[in-house]
């Protein structure tokens, strides 16, 4: 081979590692990313479940609270709770049926609409509560 064949050859073997390089930077992103999305997975399902928990446990006290009044419990409040306990079962069969498979998007749209349905729990509580006293 001339020289300047050498040369052509060398900087291709170059620009081909570089892509390589390139190439397996970009795959190791991926699979951190992918990793770091699993545990935040793994973090968000444990918490989630323990706000659950807590408003299984608002729910009966409130049920509790209801019985133990003396007073006939108000048909609307108790409907109230009713609806509170089936939204909070709901929010539970959301969580425990989602299957993460690493879909980011797929994941980032559960995430928004199981935290919007948590939100609207936590208001129905506060709303609840705030009609309660009235």
């Amino acid at each position: 081979e001339s020289f300047a064949q050498k040369v052509e050859n060398a900087q291709t073997d170059v620009q081909d590692a570089k892509e390589d390089l390139q190439d397996a930077k970009e795959e190791a992103n991926t699979q951190a990313n992918l990793d770091a999305t699993n545990d935040e997975w793994i973090t968000f399902k444990r918490e989630s479940e323990l706000q659950i928990k807590n408003n299984e446990t608002r729910i009966a006290g409130l049920k509790t609270a209801m019985k133990e009044s003396g007073k006939t419990p108000d048909a609307a409040y108790e409907k109230s709770i009713e609806a509170l306990e089936q939204k909070s079962k709901n929010i539970r069969n959301k969580i425990d049926t989602y299957a993460y498979d690493n879909n980011v998007d797929k994941w980032e749209a559960f995430k928004r609409e199981f935290n919007k349905d948590m939100d609207e729990l936590g208001k129905a509580f506060k709303d609840l509560r705030d009609n309660s006293k009235k």
